[in-house]
């Protein structure tokens, strides 16, 4: 067995680098993409004659296809191999979302209608997060295939760094291009996909060609993973909220300007990049159960969401938003290792599937469940997402104890 750097004999995370590296780079490539068309759909929307609520179902569409093709990608990644589904979806989604870049810069010239545009808008954003589903449900699987159940949650963290850091730059890209049209930013972000494929052919190894154990598909069902799907709808669910609430709360409770609120609400959204990547970072060098991890990060998330219901200033929202954040860095990644470690070997791409499904439903309720409740009172939103996260935090601290004896030490 190799060895790592403390000589403790437990296999070492630069045993995946290999494969961390072009998945990595391929998950900041489509969150920097996908961010800075978040970023950018409200002009967008308001230059094509759409209404907010056309606007809003454009984005809620890419969550819908995501919780719909997650489990089929996950278990596609099962019959033909990780690397195959892999490049297929890092194909799909460079090409889709090229194409829902080129078709927004028609409607930005006039050449569209607006019934057209809004169209045409719901499918390309719809494409996008089909095929964009496959890169987390094989790459899950494939890092679940390679690293041990001890490793698995650092691992999945260290993975999360590149989504992070795509949190980050797609909306300082887009402010940073706006100036020379609002189609200037998502031609640049349309380069990136591409380019990231090339690196996803060059360093993606090809997988061994020893036999594998029989796939087997797996229910959502599945007791083994009602827990850890749970956590993940939860996780999703809250970040959906929080990320549509923001602007609103920026213009209602601190009574900012149209333009104070968008930059008020812009610099919380890059400080929660910021603290994911910090979190994930910190995380990735731990050797935690998946269980310890989400109970402190669900503990840390609740929290800082909970306490926007008190912010009344600009930075006291960008500091709730970064504790809830550096909280959920280490959610995600705990919560990818729990189902991975729920299921057997033959069972990962089902269950890395089930893991993305959970996320998109949460994708999608979260938005309407968030906006249904701010219209009862701003505060509302956050103060359920924090009760919500502190139960779970409880649920699967007391469950901690258990798995870590089932699993085995860590450490």
């Amino acid at each position: 067995m190799a060895r790592d750097g403390d000589g403790r004999g437990e296999p070492s995370l630069l045993r995946t680098e290999k494969v961390l590296l072009p998945l990595m780079v391929t998950t900041f490539a489509g969150s920097l993409a996908m961010m800075a068309f978040v970023a950018l759909i409200g002009p967008i929307a308001r230059v094509a004659g759409l209404q907010p609520w056309q606007a809003g179902l454009a984005v809620t569409a890419s969550g819908v296809m995501w919780m719909l093709g997650a489990r089929p990608w996950g278990l596609a990644s099962d019959r033909h191999g990780r690397r195959a589904v892999l490049l297929t979806g890092a194909i799909s989604f460079a090409i889709a979302y090229s194409a829902l870049c080129l078709f927004i810069h028609g409607v930005l010239q006039g050449a569209v209608p607006p019934l057209a545009a809004f169209i045409g808008l719901v499918i390309g954003r719809a494409l996008v997060g089909g095929a964009y589903a496959a890169i987390p449900a094989a790459g899950g699987a494939l890092v679940a295939d390679r690293v041990p159940p001890g490793r698995r949650a650092s691992a999945m963290a260290l993975l999360g760094t590149g989504s992070g850091a795509g949190l980050v730059l797609g909306p300082a890209i887009a402010a940073l291009l706006v100036p020379f049209g609002l189609s200037a930013p998502l031609i640049a972000t349309a380069a990136l996909p591409f380019l990231a494929l090339l690196f996803l052919l060059w360093r993606l190894p090809a997988e061994p060609p020893q036999l594998r154990p029989a796939r087997k598909a797996i229910s959502l069902l599945d007791p083994r993973l009602r827990h850890a799907l749970a956590v993940g709808f939860t996780a999703m669910f809250s970040v959906a909220i929080a990320q549509v609430s923001i602007g609103f709360y920026a213009l209602d409770r601190l009574g900012l300007s149209p333009e104070a609120a968008a930059r008020a609400a812009s610099t919380a959204l890059m400080l929660v990049g910021v603290a994911l990547v910090i979190s994930q970072s910190i995380a990735s060098r731990l050797r935690l159960a998946p269980e310890r991890m989400i109970a402190a990060g669900t503990l840390v998330a609740g929290i800082g969401f909970g306490a926007v219901a008190l912010a009344n200033q600009p930075w006291m929202l960008s500091a709730c938003y970064f504790v809830a954040a550096a909280g959920m860095g280490w959610v995600f990644p705990g919560f990818t290792a729990m189902a991975a470690n729920s299921v057997d070997a033959s069972e990962q791409g089902g269950a890395a599937g089930a893991a993305g499904a959970a996320q998109g439903l949460g994708m999608v309720v979260g938005p309407v469940a968030g906006s249904l409740l701010y219209m009862a009172g701003p505060a509302l939103p956050y103060l359920l997402v924090g009760l919500m996260l502190l139960g779970v935090s409880l649920s699967v601290g007391l469950r901690a104890p258990r798995a870590a004896a089932v699993q085995g030490p860590v450490e």
